[in-house]
């Protein structure tokens, strides 16, 4: 299938372009950077340099593409997990915002898939639980596929080292969970080093 993965260049993106690739999808990915164009179409897949919150270019880009899957796999974060708190609200926009944009942009493309990364833990009140929330009403209206993934692990993860608590899930297990789930009926999956389990 087409498959137009939006945060091709992130910690699970980076993981996810060349097993996408290597099941036979034709992929675009995005990033806000050109420094990353390169990386991307080393891996195999079209770059499209966009910026999720440009709703024509975004749109634009899409619908070019023709793609038969979106995968949202955008999140605003810092690179130190200590200042997660600070990030609480941009995260919370790109959930809220940036998964409105994304949706636009797939029913204008007439794309009939649409999966988007979640949580499989508990925020508490405030912007990133209400960020959560908005995301999953989002993609399950459309209809699409909640990934509702454990904490990751592994490079480039907040853990790259040592696995967090559960839930769990190592950032490769992760992305090939996320590559069988293009293939699955709507719904709310849980990713975890434990399988992918529907709910």
């Amino acid at each position: 299938m087409r498959v137009f993965l939006a945060g091709a260049s992130g910690v699970i993106g980076r993981h996810l372009v060349p097993m996408l690739i290597e099941a036979g999808h034709e992929v675009a990915g995005t990033t806000r950077s050109p420094a990353k164009v390169t990386s991307i179409a080393e891996q195999g897949a079209e770059p499209v340099v966009v910026d999720v919150y440009d709703t024509g270019a975004l749109t634009d880009a899409v619908v070019s593409f023709a793609p038969e899957v979106i995968l949202h796999e955008l999140t605003d974060l810092p690179d130190d997990a200590e200042r997660l708190p600070d990030y609480a609200v941009a995260n919370s926009r790109i959930r809220i915002e940036g998964t409105s944009n994304l949706i636009a942009a797939a029913r204008a493309a007439g794309a009939s898939r649409f999966l988007a990364q979640s949580l499989a833990w508990e925020l508490p009140p405030g912007a990133g639980a209400d960020g959560v929330a908005a995301l999953e009403r989002m993609v399950t209206d459309f209809p699409g596929t909640v990934l509702r993934y454990g904490q990751f692990y592994g490079p480039g993860t907040f853990h790259p080292e040592i696995a967090p608590n559960e839930p769990r899930v190592s950032v490769e297990t992760a992305a090939r969970h996320t590559v069988e789930a293009i293939e699955q009926p709507p719904g709310i999956l849980v990713i975890t080093d434990g399988g992918m389990v529907r709910l």
